[in-house]
């Protein structure tokens, strides 16, 4: 449901003396408010199994909280089963659009949303809205050259796929369209047609996404826990002079997936990385590097084995080199 937001207040993109007050003198509207809940309510007693999705810009509190239960402001929640999280998405492509070397100066840009991520069940939206009316195409949001765009872009997907939070990529960012999105054309699928010649730019981040939804579907650390603070855990959510974000997601039975994200466009041989002392060794599932996708291959083919070194407040740590403008996945080998 779009611009939901619209709908609960009564001031909404309304100057003084346009609106009425509620009884109570807020500026909720206490109809749209009963129309939605009633509407969600409906929907999943009579639909098993639908998901409603609310694209709401503000705070409101308790969009997908159950709508018997009550929430500080005195209201019932609105029931809908997920909301677009659209502070991460622009936060996180703000930080995105920088040169590396500023990165350090915006990293909490990528963190931030960590503070919030379990006040409602959230939507990671890179929507319609984000690659249409001159704001380009995902890729060439990223700053640099031609392989550093399709690099950051590859990292940022690792990133938004081991983040809490479902996923939303829209039609032909899956393959790195150059363009921005056109109703008129549709997406540029020639981009994959072998005879264009450059063709092996656009699979590789094609061959990425196709992976990422496996391994991600294969892995209930990526989703099992994603609404409960116990599914993630920072190990380095400081490290801005490396432009490095680690951390880790756990299953239902604390089963851990380790994600290094590292946005700059350097190899950093030997970085350390605190990890849990009793997992004997990691293996490389995932690096958004490899040459498959279109990177340099900077991949640890080789389970990595933690020293007795205690690092980022763990027991134990483990050395990777980290690929430029990558995110790595290792799961306990």
């Amino acid at each position: 449901m779009d611009a939901v937001a619209s709908m609960l207040y009564l001031d909404y993109s309304r100057g003084p003396g346009q609106w009425t007050p509620n009884v109570h003198g807020g500026r909720e509207n206490l109809d749209a408010v009963a129309f939605l809940q009633e509407m969600n309510a409906t929907v999943y007693r009579r639909v098993p199994g639908v998901v409603t999705i609310a694209e709401e810009s503000t705070a409101w509190d308790g969009v997908t909280r159950a709508t018997h239960h009550r929430g500080p402001s005195g209201f019932g929640g609105l029931g809908f089963g997920l909301k677009w999280n659209m502070g991460w998405m622009h936060d996180t492509l703000r930080y995105m659009s920088h040169d590396p070397v500023h990165r350090k100066h915006h990293h909490g840009e990528m963190t931030f949303s960590m503070v919030y991520a379990y006040s409602e069940n959230y939507v990671l939206p890179i929507s319609h809205d984000e690659v249409v009316h001159g704001k380009g195409s995902l890729v060439s949001k990223m700053p640099g050259d031609w392989w550093r765009q399709r690099a950051d872009l590859r990292a940022y997907l690792g990133f938004m796929w081991s983040h809490p939070g479902k996923k939303l990529l829209f039609m032909g960012q899956e393959f790195a369209q150059g363009s921005e999105w056109s109703e008129v054309r549709g997406p540029d699928w020639w981009l994959l047609d072998p005879a264009y010649g450059a063709e092996a730019d656009h699979r590789g981040v094609r061959d990425l996404v196709r992976d990422l939804n496996a391994v991600y579907r294969a892995t209930p650390a990526l989703w099992a826990r994603d609404v409960h603070p116990d599914g993630f855990q920072w190990i380095t959510a400081d490290a801005a002079d490396d432009n490095v974000l680690a951390f880790l997601r756990h299953d239902a039975d604390g089963t851990p997936l380790l994600v290094v994200s590292h946005f700059s466009p350097v190899v950093r041989e030997g970085y350390r990385i605190g990890v849990p002392g009793d997992v004997p060794a990691w293996q490389e599932v995932l690096n958004t590097d490899a040459a498959r996708y279109g990177g340099s291959d900077v991949v640890h083919p080789d389970p990595v084995k933690p020293e007795p070194q205690g690092w980022h407040g763990r027991p134990a740590s483990i050395r990777l080199t980290l690929p430029p403008l990558a995110t790595v996945w290792l799961r306990p080998a």
